[in-house]
């Protein structure tokens, strides 16, 4: 798919309490917590969209930030698959009018199903119906289930769309697996279940500026602290500045030289310039090799040079070339 470099200015995001447009009011409301905004999710996005079409309605997709397992659990971060930002990106790709992002806190949490029901998606949203996923829980202590859900929307006046696990291989697709895949490397698993590829974006700040003088200048870019992608070197295309390069990337500690905190390098090729200060977009399309120290930076640049080769190859298969 063709990454969304931004969020398109048009596209609306609505926070706590915030005044609903009028456009957007009697919406018909995907909820979950869309991290990856994979296959499945789609799925429930397509529902929520069809129930609006029928009834000349807008679609709406309901978020939580943080992840609500970060809330519970602050000491062990959830990997996320796709932080907020990139998350909005990718529901505006999705064709529904809007999103809102409620902040997962103390407040929320304390929520029953019920005041769920009737302080947000009846009084605050006033939506005309829902679509969640089969295995969607909800409101204090994880009360509010899909069953209970219709049976609210009966009482309270507005559809509901259950929609059923999407498999892939007889495997339903779900965000555990596919941090599992990219928690080894397995890019091409990931992106299977994902339906897109997987993507990292943030800011090119300056490095030790040792790819420069090895020949391999790289733009850095921080990834989320809660990454887990495996560390190793990946076949990448990078999007900067409106244009697209094909490019060998490594995430991880360099442990060449000094086994830092990770750090996602990218070598853009047939590129020359300065990207300091500038958003990248890096779209991960295959695994070449762990991270590796050699016996000396000789034989380190002559593994940059297959690595390179290799990742050519990789994007030229993939149709990205």
């Amino acid at each position: 798919m063709n990454i969304p470099p931004k969020l398109p200015a048009a596209f609306p995001v609505l926070r706590d309490g915030a005044d609903v447009p009028a456009r957007l009011k009697r919406s018909f409301v995907a909820v979950g917590n869309f991290d990856g905004v994979h296959r499945g999710h789609r799925a429930v996005l397509d529902a929520a969209r069809t129930l609006a079409k029928k009834n000349s309605a807008a679609t709406l997709a309901l978020t939580f930030e943080p992840h609500p397992r970060n809330f519970f659990k602050p000491d062990a971060l959830v990997f996320r698959i796709t932080p907020e930002r990139a998350k909005l990106c990718l529901l505006a790709d999705n064709l529904v009018d809007g999103a809102v992002v409620m902040q997962f806190n103390r407040e929320l949490a304390s929520l029953t199903a019920e005041e769920f029901v009737s302080k947000v998606l009846k009084g605050w949203l006033g939506i005309a119906g829902v679509a969640v996923g089969h295995d969607f829980h909800f409101g204090k202590q994880r009360q509010g289930t899909p069953e209970f859900l219709v049976d609210a929307g009966k009482r309270h006046g507005f559809a509901v769309e259950i929609v059923a696990p999407l498999n892939d291989g007889g495997v339903p697709v779900s965000s555990g697996k596919i941090r599992d895949a990219l928690e080894v490397g397995d890019i091409a698993r990931a992106n299977e279940l994902l339906g897109h590829s997987w993507f990292a974006a943030g800011e090119v700040v300056h490095g030790e500026k040792r790819g420069r003088e090895l020949g391999f200048p790289t733009a850095n870019v921080r990834l989320d602290p809660s990454c887990k992608l495996k560390h190793a070197i990946y076949a990448v295309r990078a999007h900067v500045d409106g244009k697209s390069y094909d490019a060998v990337a490594s995430y991880g500690r360099r442990p060449q030289f000094d086994n830092g905190a990770p750090l996602l390098e990218t070598f853009l090729f047939d590129f020359a310039g300065d990207l300091y200060g500038q958003e990248m977009t890096v779209e991960f399309e295959g695994f070449i090799r762990e991270e590796a120290k050699f016996e000396s930076l000789q034989a380190l640049i002559t593994q940059m040079n297959r690595d390179s080769e290799q990742a050519r190859a990789l994007l030229k298969q993939a149709g990205k070339a």
